[in-house]
């Protein structure tokens, strides 16, 4: 068969255009030159100079691992980024070094945790005494959960934490041997100014004495101090061995180092050079550990060649001195965080290995302990301690110890499912305790009852909270009820005459409070309640309140939390003529009255509450519990939100009864006891027959009351 040749002029043309349209691909997919590469792929520039300051002398753990940190970034960043190490305060002092990385001015930071505590008081975490096992212990939480959530705080402070390093640990020395808590009685003892280690020293029965630190081996050679506490490196480095005679190895606190770099220059890293530091930060942590222990072993052989007696406590002597020290924690509570706190308790719990027959029973604790609900989470949390503390001081539940495990939701319903489903998977789960929110908790009600959990409710006043349909319930509720709160704010506010403003929050607590108030606002002029839906954490709640104002109201109403009531109240304060506020109790659950004490000297605030401390001259186990409260937790200041504290107390120990009752710790079974419990003396009444199969609410309208701040912050009844 003859097989056609083509036309060769028709095999031209086609090539051409074939080539044609190559070309004109070619031009249209390349990459246009004004649009950058991305920057791990381009053509490495000069070199980055960045800069690393810190106080501590060259020679040191902490200088030689900035210097290793300088020479790996500078290789893995295949010389992109060279670091320049500046020990010995070159740059500055670190309020001075500090000031510069915020500003961008200084690129890295190796600073003492105990200098950032004034800004951010959670850094005083690593500072409490005999607060951790072992070293082990502190690292374990230092390099997990605990660690990133200080790390995290920097933000606030406009820097990036890193990692955790060390000068070491603490010890005593003073001029006679250590071994004991009573051998501090009468000592007057050297301290930084700090209020936690004041604290510390006078529990132990001695007379803290703050003084600079380079003034400390002055202070001990005239004898205007008897002892003090720093690492052996400190204590070498300053010349306090050859004016002290006891050295005690007590490693009781750390004295931690924050890696942090300035969010500023941070920022204008590309994502793998940022990557290079924070893992190279990270992977020397344990280096500069190893190496800083190295150093002490050389360190006690110079101070013991001094002539200093040495000492070592024991296993039990630690025990004495944990015991002593173990309630300090709880008195900074509020400061270093119930959120830090919490997650360490989990950890614990997660580690510890209890003999046989004596594994604890839990109540879990989940609530938010780090957002606008952090005073009301933390004052419940103490009002279930109190309660656990009693119980188990007469030999727990059912033979075992009871133990509280706290989470923190952040006030976000999500995360408040994710803590239930993991508190019923624990064994020997008893019952969940809830926080302030009404939302979280709603978004929780079908696993509750799913998952069979009694669940406490010793704030949360949103109506569908015990209103839920479910049957049997498992919520039991020591608090009060929109149904009858929201009603007595919008009466106080009529009676001022004119028109009423409110300001409600757009959730689901805000529109329990206007269903509330519907069957009033129908029976009321048209326009004499003028009502404003706010969004949580809306910025411009503010200018709403001013919008409100300027219409002619002659009173407020708020259902917001914390923040934004502030917010509300700052702009009452500045009109010529404060109208009256009348406020939902949610503002006291977050740090209100800090931000507004100025503000409310010129209005007048009232809100709704059950228990108010003056309360405590005619009710005797109130003011049992507030001296049990203050005792335990060094608080003459006024209690944080009181009420939280009361409601959190009673309900664990009318839990306590269920199981007692029940014999078991049956989940079921506890739920159907709490309905039984015949009579209970509580703080808040003596309740007869508090829960049954119909009502799951132990108090009622009879405990609602209008209160307001003191000049001190008390909350006090309205007169």
């Amino acid at each position: 068969m003859k097989i056609p040749i083509p036309n060769p002029r028709l095999i031209l043309i086609l090539t051409a255009l074939l080539a044609g349209a190559l070309l004109f691909w070619a031009i249209w997919l390349r990459v246009p030159a004004h649009i950058p590469l991305p920057a791990e792929a381009a053509r490495p520039g000069p070199p980055r100079t960045l800069r690393l300051g810190l106080n501590i002398a060259a020679g040191s753990a902490l200088h030689k691992a900035a210097l290793r940190f300088a020479e790996q970034v500078g290789e893995r960043s295949k010389g992109r980024l060279q670091v320049q190490v500046f020990p010995d305060q070159q740059l500055g002092n670190d309020d001075q070094m500090l000031e510069m990385a915020r500003n961008g001015q200084l690129d890295f930071l190796l600073i003492p945790s105990a200098k950032l505590s004034s800004a951010i008081p959670a850094m005083q975490y690593a500072d409490l005494p005999f607060y951790f096992s072992s070293r082990e212990e502190l690292y374990a939480m230092l390099d997990g959960e605990p660690g990133q959530m200080l790390l995290a705080k920097l933000h606030q402070l406009g820097l990036v934490g890193l990692t955790f390093w060390e000068n070491g640990f603490k010890q005593f020395t003073a001029n006679r041997p250590i071994h004991s808590p009573e051998d501090f009685a009468g000592l007057r003892i050297r301290t930084m100014k700090s209020r936690l280690i004041a604290e510390q020293f006078a529990a132990l029965g001695a007379q803290p004495i703050p003084i600079d630190f380079h003034r400390v081996r002055q202070a001990l050679a005239e004898q205007a101090v008897d002892g003090q506490e720093n690492p052996l490196v400190a204590i070498v480095a300053m010349g306090i061995h050859e004016v002290q005679k006891h050295l005690t190895l007590s490693h009781h606190a750390y004295l931690g180092y924050v890696f942090a770099a300035s969010k500023p220059v941070f920022e204008t890293l590309s994502p793998g050079l940022r990557q290079v530091i924070q893992d190279t930060a990270r992977e020397l942590t344990q280096w500069e550990r190893e190496e800083t222990a190295r150093l002490e072993t050389g360190l006690i052989e110079t101070i013991r060649a001094a002539g200093v007696e040495i000492h070592t406590l024991t296993p039990g002597q630690r025990q004495r001195f944990s015991a002593v020290m173990a309630p300090l924690a709880d008195h900074f509570g509020f400061e270093v965080g119930y959120d830090l706190l919490g997650k360490t308790g989990e950890l614990r719990y997660l580690r510890q290995m209890p003999a046989a027959g004596k594994e604890p029973l839990i109540i879990g604790l989940d609530a938010d302990l780090s957002n606008n609900g952090v005073l009301a989470g933390g004052a419940i949390y103490r009002g279930m301690q109190l309660a656990q503390e009693e119980i188990n001081q007469k030999g727990g539940l059912l033979g075992r110890p009871l133990q509280i495990l706290a989470r923190d939701h952040g006030g976000n319903p999500s995360v408040g499912r994710q803590n239930l489903a993991w508190f019923a998977r624990l064994p020997r789960m008893l019952a969940v305790m809830g926080g302030q929110h009404s939302a979280v908790i709603l978004a929780e009600m079908e696993d509750i009852h799913r998952l069979q959990l009694p669940y406490l409710v010793p704030w949360a006043a949103n109506h569908d909270v015990m209103q839920h349909g479910h049957s049997p319930s498992y919520l039991f509720r020591a608090s009060l009820d929109d149904q009858d709160v929201a009603p007595v704010l919008l009466g106080h506010a009529l009676g001022q005459g004119g028109t009423v403003g409110m300001l409600l929050e757009r959730s689901a607590w805000g529109r329990s409070n206007a269903q509330a108030i519907a069957a009033m606002l129908a029976r009321l002029p048209a326009g004499r309640v003028n009502i404003q839906w706010v969004n949580p954490g809306d910025p411009d709640i503010g200018l709403q309140t001013e919008a409100l104002l300027q219409r002619g109201v002659r009173s407020l109403v708020l259902v917001l939390q914390a923040h934004e009531t502030q917010a509300a109240v700052k702009a009452v304060a500045q009109q010529d003529e404060p109208v009256p506020v009348f406020s939902h109790w949610g503002m006291t659950g977050g740090n209100f009255f800090a931000a507004a004490q100025h503000d409310l000297q010129r209005v007048d605030l009232r809100f709704v509450q059950t228990v108010v401390v003056d309360d405590a001259h005619r009710r005797p186990a109130l003011n049992a519990f507030l001296e049990r409260y203050r005792k335990r937790y060094g608080q003459e200041a006024p209690v944080p939100a009181l009420m939280g504290s009361v409601h959190a107390y009673d309900l664990v120990h009318l839990l306590a009864r269920a199981v007692t009752q029940a014999r078991s710790q049956d989940r079921e079974a506890i739920r159907r006891e709490l309905e039984q419990i015949p009579h209970h003396a509580g703080v808040m009444q003596d309740y007869k027959r508090p829960f049954s199969p119909d009502d799951h609410d132990a108090l009622d309208r009879r405990f609602l009351r209008l209160a307001r701040y003191d000049a001190a912050g008390n909350i006090v009844a309205v007169q």
